[in-house]
């Protein structure tokens, strides 16, 4: 009965994060309430996958990604001696985060791919993911605190969860999601770069593979944006795990400016919507014509 009571308790405790910050980023106003729900649902579901992946540790220890990093225990990366960080940590978190990054990805695409209609509508849903994983990963861990510890211990990590944990997911996933969206609109986004006289190594790799050009840019924004959200999400976690709270405020503040950055970026693009409305364009064959 009491761990019912819990359970009722983590999840209420849960929620109000969700609505904050999906009142503060709903703004962006996402055209289908549909969509918007299924794909918090598959965002909140992903991370049961990843459980199931830690429950697999005890059978198979060698996918147990601190089994994985354990050999560069000693190997130290940093500039100074407060400042350096074993090498195993890094590699740990890294792979954390694409793990993470990966099924929030995965929430997205199997729900809302094709429906994009600019770049705008990739971020947007991409944070309602980050919501649904977050809502989860904080229900699991208040109930945790609720059953092994007392009710009274449960302020700072709610505080903590609710304003930093959640809208880290939100920054991680939504950098992600505006990297997404130009690789889906692949082709009219290379256009526009090919105005703007691009030069840039994916021109001489297509020379040299005979690569369609779109579908060059499309992985070239989609390895960039997995890079930084990782990236992102590896480097709060280390500023967790070497106890340099104190950066998390500045981090994250500077991560709200960047993103609001980025949907204004985003909202350039809206024309998109009417170039290729429907379209897959990066994977899209698109026949050649003789002059």
């Amino acid at each position: 009965m009491f761990e019912i009571l819990e359970l009722i308790i983590a999840i209420l405790l849960a929620v109000l994060p969700v609505i904050v910050w999906g009142y503060i980023f709903y703004s962006k106003q996402p055209e289908n309430k549909r969509l918007t729900a299924l794909t918090f649902i598959c965002g909140a579901l992903a991370v049961f996958p990843i459980l199931f992946y830690k429950y697999l540790w005890q059978f198979f220890p060698w996918i147990n990604v601190f089994k994985i990093a354990e050999p560069f225990t000693n190997q130290m990366i940093g500039i100074a001696e407060i400042l350096s960080v074993p090498l195993s940590v890094i590699i740990t978190f890294m792979l954390v985060g694409v793990i993470e990054e990966f099924m929030k990805l995965f929430a997205v695409k199997i729900i809302d791919d094709k429906k994009f209609k600019s770049i705008d509508d990739a971020m947007e849903y991409f944070v309602i993911a980050a919501l649904g994983f977050s809502f989860t990963e904080n229900i699991l861990y208040f109930y945790n605190i609720l059953i092994t510890q007392s009710s009274g211990d449960i302020l700072i990590p709610f505080i903590f969860r609710s304003s930093f944990s959640t809208f880290a997911h939100i920054l991680f996933s939504g950098v992600l999601g505006y990297y997404y969206g130009i690789a889906h609109f692949a082709k009219p986004m290379l256009q526009q770069e090919i105005v703007k006289n691009r030069m840039h190594w994916t021109i001489i790799l297509h020379k040299i593979f005979n690569i369609r050009k779109e579908k060059m840019f499309h992985q070239e924004k989609m390895l960039e944006g997995v890079l930084l959200a990782v990236g992102l999400h590896a480097l709060f976690n280390i500023f967790l795990e070497i106890n340099i709270s104190f950066m998390m405020a500045p981090f994250l503040l500077i991560g709200y400016v960047s993103l609001n950055y980025l949907f204004n970026k985003a909202e350039n693009h809206k024309n998109l919507r009417k170039l290729l409305e429907g379209e897959r364009n990066h994977t899209q064959t698109i026949p050649e014509t003789n002059q």
